[in-house]
């Protein structure tokens, strides 16, 4: 037979008050020996059934993770145009897809790394699949200089971001301004002309719009996706990922 604290508590509740007096009102309720005994059943049950904490923590868990829930639903129905169609974020795949998939992620994330080739995989398979790419530099000052060329060659040559991306993310070392520098540079980039576009005011202003959205959508860490009304932290692998496109196309939502 199963017995949960919270019926425990509410029976001995219940029968402390049918033995008070019923003239007894609110804050006299119990006197220092009834609570005494009380707070005495309350230790011996839960030393006996410790188990019964895990219990109480898994609720509380699930009832914290269900009002983030709510409050990132809250959270990407405000912001769904910086999210989804903000355009100055670089877009890789269709363009004009019926669903998309918003990552944020920083080049020297090694969860980012190991999860591109699932973005690469998605893709393929999903001719029509928008992914949205949040520059998220969150690793130190190597990453912040990493995503400003990655910002300027961007909004240089648009049309090879999508090679610079994969090479940089994919780089097996670490991400730095001379790293993702020598990558443009062998993609085409005039250095002078990448170097004077990092150098704009716009390109900080993005990086911290990015951080902002980021904290607005309770993201903390990378990589991170926005897929319909919902937040996915962590590199879940691309079964998760598609499984979740498809309850958008079908149902308007991750869970159908």
């Amino acid at each position: 037979m199963t017995f949960s604290l919270r019926k425990f508590l509410l029976t001995s509740a219940v029968a402390a008050t049918v033995v008070l007096p019923a003239a007894a009102g609110p804050a006299a309720a119990f006197d220092a020996a009834q609570r005494k005994e009380i707070e005495s059943i309350v230790r011996d049950y839960l030393l006996a059934n410790p188990e019964v904490m895990l219990e109480v923590q898994d609720a509380l868990e699930a009832k914290q993770t269900a009002a983030q829930r709510d409050q990132q639903k809250d959270a990407i129905t405000a912001q769904s145009t910086k999210i989804f169609d903000n355009a100055t974020d670089p877009v890789l795949g269709n363009p004009d897809g019926t669903a998309t998939v918003v990552e944020f992620f920083d080049y020297n994330c090694g969860y980012c790394r190991r999860a591109l080739s699932d973005m690469v995989s998605m893709m393929e398979n999903d001719s029509e699949l928008k992914f949205v790419l949040k520059e998220f530099p969150i690793l130190g000052p190597d990453s912040v200089a990493a995503h400003r060329v990655a910002f300027a060659f961007n909004d240089l040559y648009p049309d090879k971001y999508t090679a610079f991306h994969l090479r940089l993310l994919g780089f097996d070392g670490r991400a730095d301004e001379d790293v993702a520098i020598r990558i443009a540079k062998e993609l085409g980039a005039d250095e002078d002309a990448l170097r004077a576009k990092m150098a704009d005011a716009s390109v900080t202003q993005r990086i911290q719009a990015t951080y902002k959205l980021a904290n607005d959508l309770g993201i903390n860490g990378t990589p991170a996706y926005v897929i319909g009304d919902e937040v996915i932290s962590g590199a879940l692998g691309e079964d998760v990922l598609t499984t979740k496109v498809a309850n958008v196309r079908a149902c308007g939502s991750t869970v159908c």
